[in-house]
């Protein structure tokens, strides 16, 4: 950790907060309209299966369960890992430039996102964001993911921080009421400027 005491220290998730990534946009590429996309995605219980390889399951493995219990959707299904990269979108650049000039004004910056370690390493050079970062910890790194409280106590050990010293910034209302149940300070995260306007309001200055 940087040896600065100034509070809070500022925790940032990564999807959907400094860079997007969505399933949409893999599956928008081979099927009719989102509607289509929300029924499958549904069917096959996409957002626990999804969580399962955050959590550090094999891409393989997962693929091949699901395959042979939903195997008239064999092809969508196996694009999840093979196309995976489409689903990538651009660096949120009005959020990450929040973040550089919080770093900047001196407080500490961390990460706490729900990422496949496999995953990430083939995308994370291109985030120039983490150079803001004092660490990280991904769920496929620790086998612990959101909104489970496990990787919230996982990361106060690891940044040496009581929850109160902490504000927390993610798109999901799950991990956010989590946070807020163990003690963290939160921003339920919708826009940069949303951001930007909640942060001056508690009184931050970047």
């Amino acid at each position: 950790m940087a040896n600065t005491n100034k509070t809070p220290v500022i925790i940032f998730d990564f999807g959907a907060v400094l860079v997007d990534w969505n399933q949409y946009y893999l599956y928008r590429k081979v099927m009719a309209n989102d509607e289509e996309i929300k029924a499958f995605l549904e069917e096959i219980d996409f957002k626990h299966w999804n969580l399962q390889f955050d959590k550090g399951y094999s891409f393989e493995k997962g693929v091949e369960e699901k395959v042979a219990e939903f195997p008239h959707h064999e092809a969508l299904i196996r694009r999840f890992n093979s196309h995976w990269m489409d689903a990538m979108g651009e660096i949120m650049t009005d959020t990450v430039e929040i973040a550089r000039r919080l770093k900047q004004a001196g407080y500490t910056l961390f990460g706490l996102s729900n990422w496949n370690e496999t995953k990430f390493n083939a995308v994370k050079d291109g985030f120039y964001f983490l150079d803001y970062l004092e660490g990280y910890i991904l769920s496929g790194t620790v086998n612990q993911v959101k909104p489970e409280p496990d990787i919230f106590l996982t990361l106060l050990k690891t940044i040496n921080r009581k929850a109160e010293e902490c504000l927390f910034i993610d798109d999901s209302a799950a991990n956010i009421q989590t946070a807020e149940a163990l003690g963290f300070q939160t921003v339920h995260f919708k826009s940069a400027q949303q951001l930007a306007d909640e942060l001056s309001r508690r009184g931050l200055v970047f």
